[in-house]
C-alpha cells in the first residue's frame, strides 16, 4: 500500500502507513472539520491510532512531498474474521479535488481483503452530504440506518416487567425480529469504538456472563439490549463523565421497551454512567415507540454503508 500514487499540479503523493511525524500536520487539518456544528474527534485519537497499529488495524495517510505534509488519512480496522470497518476519512482542504480519497479507500479495501474481510462498512452522519457522496461513489452501498436511544441514568427506575439475563432468549428474539432485518445483525461492537459489527449469539452470552445483558420477558420473550462498554470523556466545560455504549435495542411493544429503558436507566446509574446510548433502527415504528415511552432519543438518524470486498474492482 505503500509508493508514489500520483503527482499533482505542484506536488507527489503517495499513500503510506501513518508514523508519529504525521500526528502534527493531521491534527492542524482536522481541528475545523466540521466548523460548529460538530467537533471532529481526529485531533483527540490520531496519536493513539498511529500508537497502536498493528494485525487488527491500519491507518493509512496521503504523504505530500516525502513528508513535507498529510493530504488525506483513513483508518481502516478488523472486527471479525470476515468484517472491517472504515472510519477517520478525512481529506486536507489544501489537497482537495485531486482524487486522494479514493487512492486511501482503495489501500484499505486492499488491506481488509488480504486478512480475509468479506465487507467493509463505514458510518456517516446523515447530514454529511459530502461523505456520502464519497461513499457511494468509491463502492460503499446503503446498508442500514440507525438512532440512538438516551434513557437518563436513574438508580429508582423500576422495570414493570422482568428483566433476565438469558443469552439465548435474547438471541431468539434477535433472530426473529424486524429490527435485526433493518440493521442488517448490525449491532454496537464490543472493542472497536462506534463501529457496528454482526451480533452474535457468543456477543450474548459474554455480556450475561458480566452482569451486561437484560431481556425483558412477559409471557415470552419481549426484548432486549446489552451493554457494549463504557469510557469516559471530556465535556466542553472541562469536567469528566462517563458515557455507556449499548449494544443494540430490540422490543415487541411500547411495554417492552419501557420496561427495557427503566432496566438500563438502572444498570447506567450503578455504573456510574453519565450518558447513555442505545442504538435502535431508524424508522417510524421505532421512533414513535420512543416517543410514546418517554424515552429520549437523537435528533438525526446515523447511515451505514457497505462495500462488498470479493468485488476486485474497488480495490
Amino acid at each position: 500500500m505503500s509508493g508514489t500514487d500520483g503527482v499533482g499540479d505542484d506536488h507527489e503523493f503517495a499513500v503510506r502507513q501513518a508514523r508519529e511525524s504525521d500526528v502534527e500536520h493531521v491534527v492542524a487539518f482536522t481541528r475545523d472539520t466540521w466548523g460548529e456544528r460538530h467537533g471532529d474527534y481526529m485531533p483527540d485519537v490520531f496519536g493513539d491510532w498511529v500508537g497502536t497499529d498493528g494485525p487488527r488495524q491500519h491507518t493509512l495517510v496521503v504523504d505530500v512531498d516525502d513528508g513535507d505534509d498529510v493530504a488525506g488519512v483513513l483508518q481502516c480496522v478488523r472486527l471479525s474474521e470476515t468484517e472491517a470497518w472504515a472510519q477517520g476519512m478525512r481529506v486536507n482542504p489544501d489537497y482537495r479535488g485531486r482524487d486522494l480519497s479514493p487512492r486511501l479507500t482503495r489501500a484499505a479495501f486492499r488491506w481488509a481483503r488480504e486478512r480475509g474481510a468479506v465487507v467493509c462498512r463505514n458510518m456517516v452522519f446523515s447530514w454529511n452530504a459530502a461523505g456520502l457522496g464519497h461513499s457511494r461513489s468509491v463502492g460503499f452501498d446503503p446498508c442500514a440506518e440507525f438512532r440512538w436511544l438516551q434513557p437518563e441514568p436513574d438508580p429508582e427506575a423500576a422495570p414493570a416487567l422482568d428483566v433476565t439475563a438469558d443469552a439465548d432468549a435474547a438471541w431468539a428474539f434477535w433472530s426473529a425480529s424486524e429490527a435485526r432485518d433493518r440493521l442488517r445483525g448490525l449491532a454496537m461492537d464490543g472493542e472497536e469504538s462506534w463501529a457496528c459489527s454482526e451480533l452474535t449469539r457468543a456477543d450474548l452470552r459474554e455480556a450475561a456472563d458480566r452482569d451486561g445483558l437484560f431481556v425483558v420477558v412477559d409471557g415470552g420473550t419481549r426484548g432486549f439490549t446489552s451493554l457494549s462498554y463504557t469510557y469516559d470523556r471530556e465535556t466542553d466545560d472541562g469536567a469528566e463523565e462517563t458515557v455507556g455504549v449499548y449494544s443494540v435495542a430490540a422490543w415487541a411493544d411500547t411495554a417492552a421497551l419501557r420496561a427495557l429503558s427503566r432496566a438500563v436507566a438502572r444498570d447506567a446509574a450503578e455504573r456510574g454512567v453519565d450518558e447513555v446510548r442505545i442504538l435502535m433502527p431508524e424508522g417510524v415504528r421505532w421512533v414513535s415507540d420512543a416517543a410514546a415511552t418517554r424515552t429520549p432519543f437523537s435528533d438525526e438518524p446515523d447511515f451505514m454503508l457497505a462495500a462488498d470486498l470479493t468485488d476486485e474492482s474497488l480495490y
